[in-house]
């Protein structure tokens, strides 16, 4: 007897998910623990194993579609079992014309010395079907292979359900031969009296881009923090000069391939060690509630392509920064190949954002929902400072609290971020 695949929770949060890619067709022999299918969640790109084993006879859901969570998206059946049809999902079959009734003599007579109709038009290619809002039916990964090939979706016919344009029509139009381009010194067409008079072409065509399961959860999850969540902001600028010259050593004493940690595995670890005392700023707000975490775990902004994933360094207060440098390269290096899993991401109690690398002097973070406070991090400048009543070159770098004002007050705020700052200005202390 055949048995149901669903599309599977893979995350805390997960509704639903987008089919990206399947690893097995139908008619394949499926063992349990199998790479079966890869998954768009809310969270990141995943690839499900089979739970059972068998034969893939059918592919309900097709790649590009989004389904909840417990919906049906393939069969297995029994070792050796056909594959039902094609393996793809099953079209709706068009209701059959009712039956005309027969038409009397006369009017077969009049008929027949009526004059020919016009032999009818050649039938019209089909064109994709557009969505209630005019836009073209496609799926999410359709649209994203078409925008990196640069085709444009309202020139393709869909042979999805209800005329959707799907992967294969994609790479279908981007085998196909170009269109012949004008010769050269062909006048070029002349354009509609008034066009650049009317609001919709003063822009210029008008593409659109669907988001992500990932896109929209950070839209939606920034969002609820800037509306729920009343912000405020407390800079300090901290000397960096003790930090540069011990990271120097760190890295003249490094083995080859051993990795240095990097100023900003200092902050992580300096985050972490001040958590550990202000336990109020290792929390979350929640129902009406505050909730204080036994684990101190610092998520790390990484920016991924198109959107931001935050990673999460578990106990930072209990790692060495060697510990923390080589986690979180290959936290960073996960999420830029795609293969990051929701664990990794989960669990964090604060976020350290870091932008320096950017050249960008200072900025405020929007705080990680439900965490009391985000630390954002600007570039290491070189900077006139007073040091034992001289100025002098100091390497300065400024850093942003943004608080839950629900959570931490301001005088809470203030003691947390100068002790980040002078476990830094100190970094003998990171030893700790």
């Amino acid at each position: 007897m055949a048995k149901d695949v669903v599309m599977p929770r893979l995350s805390d949060s997960m509704e639903e998910g987008t089919i990206l890619n399947w690893l097995k067709s139908p008619g394949d022999t499926v063992e349990q623990g199998d790479e079966l299918v890869e998954i768009e969640t809310d969270k990141a790109n995943m690839v499900y194993e089979a739970d059972a084993g068998g034969t893939l006879i059918e592919v309900v859901a097709e790649e590009g579609a989004t389904l909840p969570i417990g919906e049906v998206i393939a069969r297995i059946g029994e070792p050796g079992e056909a594959p039902s049809g094609d393996g793809a999902a099953a079209e709706p079959r068009e209701p059959e014309a009712a039956s005309e009734p027969a038409e009397s003599p006369a009017a077969e007579t009049e008929r027949a010395e009526a004059p020919q109709e016009a032999a009818a038009p050649a039938e019209a290619p089909p064109q994709p079907a557009p969505a209630g809002d005019g836009r073209v039916k496609a799926s999410p990964l359709a649209r994203r292979i078409a925008q990196q090939r640069g085709l444009d979706l309202a020139a393709m016919a869909g042979s999805g359900p209800g005329g959707r344009i799907v992967k294969a029509d994609v790479e279908r139009a981007a085998a196909a031969p170009a269109a012949p381009t004008p010769e050269p010194g062909a006048a070029p067409a002349a354009p509609t009296p008034g066009a650049a008079e009317r609001p919709e072409t003063a822009k210029g065509g008008t593409s659109y881009e669907e988001l992500t399961k990932l896109q929209s959860t950070v839209a939606r999850r920034m969002a609820e923090s800037k509306a729920t969540a009343p912000h405020f902001y407390l800079s300090v600028e901290v000397d960096m000069s003790r930090a540069v010259e011990a990271r120097g050593r760190l890295k003249a004493a490094a083995a080859e391939g051993e990795p240095v940690p990097s100023f900003n595995d200092m902050v992580v670890k300096a985050s972490a060690i001040a958590l550990r005392e202000h336990p109020r700023a290792n929390g979350a707000y929640r129902d009406g509630r505050l909730e204080l975490y036994s684990r101190i775990n610092v998520g790390v902004a990484v920016a991924a392509r198109d959107t931001l994933v935050v990673p999460t360094v578990f106990d930072a207060d209990r790692k060495g920064l060697r510990d923390i440098a080589t986690e979180a390269r290959a936290l960073a290096e996960r999420v830029r190949e795609g293969t990051i899993t929701p664990p990794e991401l989960s669990g964090g109690t604060f976020t350290v954002s870091n932008l320096g690398m950017f050249g960008i002097s200072s900025f405020a973070a929007v705080i990680n929902p439900p965490q009391a406070a985000i630390l954002a991090v600007g570039a290491i400048a070189e900077t006139p400072v007073v040091r034992d009543g001289e100025i002098v070159v100091g390497n300065v770098m400024p850093m942003t609290l943004a608080c839950d004002h629900r959570i931490l007050y301001g005088a809470d705020g203030a003691r947390f971020v100068d002790r980040i700052r002078k476990l830094l200005e100190e970094p003998l202390g990171l030893a700790l």
